[in-house]
């Protein structure tokens, strides 16, 4: 980001994991209405063209505001990476240069933008990691998503080696840092976590504590796995608007649950509400 984007304050906020399936688009959406209830301004970017899923609960959201006639569901002001027509041939050059663009636009008059990334490795999401002030690499807790972070050692429980993921985002960070000087928070979030003790939990412990030093990152827990999450997108709503949109006394236990893991994961992020 430039120093003159920088001075206006805006906080970048990227989703990102090359791996699909691990809550990304749910993240973001949640974090930006979160945020959005804080008095923050916010932007939403979806840089995934090919899924599009920000885009497409976006797009549920507007369609319930519009039908139901309420004021207190908010929207962001969004913007999303079109897809090349088809047989068009990728100028990446051109895209790259658009993407940008696309981000300092969005952090004008913003006080935070929030980026959702493909599940899959491509020039464009390396630029859009380039630019976070705070990433969230949300992962489903188990080996196989770990392994998007990391290469385990499954007999002795120790980590080899960073993956192509975590080297791809070391790179964007020295690219930040070349840039304007800044630095990239980088938030592991663990989603979709057991309520219950389990061995493998254990040893997922162990093991993410140990690459937490080796690669940098804050491990911060995410959202449970629950039913309400997947039930909302159709709506375009969150677990943060049920308590206007049904009042708080309909709000089941694990309703008011999964409400505080999403306050709480904003509050990791650090952002001071407006007054």
């Amino acid at each position: 980001m430039s120093s003159d984007s920088k001075a206006r304050g805006a906080h970048i906020v990227v989703v990102g994991n090359e791996k699909g399936g691990s809550g990304k688009s749910t993240t973001a959406i949640h974090v930006a209405v979160a945020l959005m209830q804080r008095g923050l301004s916010v932007a939403t970017l979806d840089v995934d063209a090919r899924q599009g899923t920000l885009s497409r609960y976006l797009a549920n959201r507007h369609a319930f505001i519009k039908a139901a006639g309420v004021d207190h569901v908010r929207m962001p002001d969004h913007y999303a990476v079109e897809a090349a027509p088809a047989g068009a041939d990728a100028d990446i050059e051109t895209e790259l240069e658009r993407l940008g663009l696309m981000i300092e636009g969005a952090t004008i008059n913003h006080d935070v933008v929030v980026m959702d990334t493909p599940g899959s490795a491509s020039d464009l999401s390396a630029l859009a990691h380039s630019y976070a002030d705070t990433l969230i690499t949300p992962i489903n807790d188990s080996f196989v998503d770990l392994d998007v972070l990391a290469h385990v050692d499954g007999r002795r429980m120790a980590v080899m080696g960073p993956s192509h993921y975590a080297e791809m985002v070391w790179e964007q960070k020295k690219v930040r840092a070349r840039r304007d000087g800044g630095s990239i928070d980088w938030m592991v979030v663990r989603n979709r976590q057991a309520s219950l003790d389990s061995h493998n939990t254990r040893k997922l412990d162990q093991v993410l504590a140990d690459l937490a030093q080796r690669i940098g990152v804050r491990l911060v827990p995410g959202f449970t796995e629950r039913v309400i999450f997947r039930e909302l997108f159709l709506a375009g709503l969150t677990i943060m608007d049920l308590k206007d949109a049904a009042g708080p006394q309909a709000l089941s236990a694990s309703h008011r649950a999964a409400r505080q893991e999403v306050l709480d994961l904003v509050e990791a992020i650090g952002l001071t509400p407006r007054t």
